[in-house]
């Protein structure tokens, strides 16, 4: 009990919390924490052990980013009231910075991820992966829906879910089958948006988990039809059946200045005829995919 009653310099409380004794001596001077005394003829300032709670609160308060005026008359009017109203609100920022941090995240891995394929993969060769099931919010587009079409489409959809930036999210489009295997290789019907982070709402598109055929092409009308025309010999040859959707990315848009210079990702599901393992199907894989639409195609 002793020790605890005896006073410390400022030198020694500031290094008991930490700080740098200047800090203490500004938050003299504006009013918001006093020392325990000061001496009356060289004006050293002495701290009590009993203070400490007290400078924690503040300096808590501080590294969550409240204002010195607001820290100032909490520490007037302070109650466990007030104070725990104040850390609920801190805590639930906090919650949302988090959200936004995990989201940023996903996107730079997904970047990643895409450089990683620009630099080690192939991209002339026709491949198959096996991929997890996805949501997707999407928005239902036609042929002839515009650029500026397309934009005011994916800036809604971020808006709508809170996004901080257009790239917070990965998008791309998606095609029916269908509409590939009558020849239609421009029919796009949707455009996918991946929201980094789960949301909760229904109407939410089912990326199905599974094995996809994956292919690249530099974008352009001939090189599309040329790659999805690859792809139909490569799922003949190897007796898979194509399903659903094929889903376009850009995925080297965040490295070109030239739209010409896009690099497409398709991928399809597939649904083998007998049960063929990804490593056996990419062991005989040897199709190629020449060249690299005007139509637009986005990704993130």
């Amino acid at each position: 009990m002793e020790k605890k009653n005896k006073l410390l310099t400022i030198g020694q409380f500031a290094a008991l919390h930490g700080i740098n004794k200047k800090t203490l001596m500004w938050y003299d001077e504006i009013g918001l924490f006093h020392p325990a005394a000061v001496h009356p003829e060289n004006g050293y300032r002495y701290y009590s052990y009993y203070q400490s709670s007290i400078l924690e609160t503040i300096l808590l308060l501080r590294e969550l980013d409240v204002p010195i005026a607001e820290i100032r008359t909490f520490m007037k009017n302070r109650s466990a009231a007030s104070m725990a109203q104040l850390l609920q609100e801190k805590i639930e920022e906090l919650d949302r910075e988090l959200t936004h941090l995990k989201a940023v995240r996903k996107t730079l891995s997904y970047h990643r991820q895409n450089m990683q394929t620009l630099l080690t993969m192939d991209l002339s060769k026709i491949s198959m992966v096996q991929k997890e099931e996805r949501r997707f919010v999407t928005v239902d587009i036609r042929w002839d829906t515009s650029f500026d079409q397309l934009v005011e489409l994916i800036t809604a959809e971020t808006k709508k879910y809170q996004l901080r930036r257009l790239h917070d999210a990965s998008y791309g489009t998606m095609i029916a089958v269908e509409s590939l295997y009558q020849g239609n290789f421009e029919d796009y019907s949707k455009m996918f948006i991946e929201i980094p982070f789960p949301i909760k709402k229904s109407g939410l598109h089912t990326q199905p988990a599974g094995n996809y055929v994956r292919a690249f092409y530099k974008e352009s009308a001939e090189n599309a039809l040329l790659c999805y025309r690859n792809i139909f010999d490569f799922a003949a040859e190897h007796s898979l059946v194509l399903s659903g959707y094929s889903y376009e990315i850009i995925i080297n848009e965040n490295v070109i200045e030239r739209q010409e210079d896009a690099l497409v990702q398709i991928e399809v599901p597939v649904k083998p005829k007998q049960h063929i393992s990804c490593k056996s199907l990419n062991d005989s894989a040897e199709s190629t995919v020449d060249g690299y639409s005007d139509a637009p195609r986005f990704s993130s």
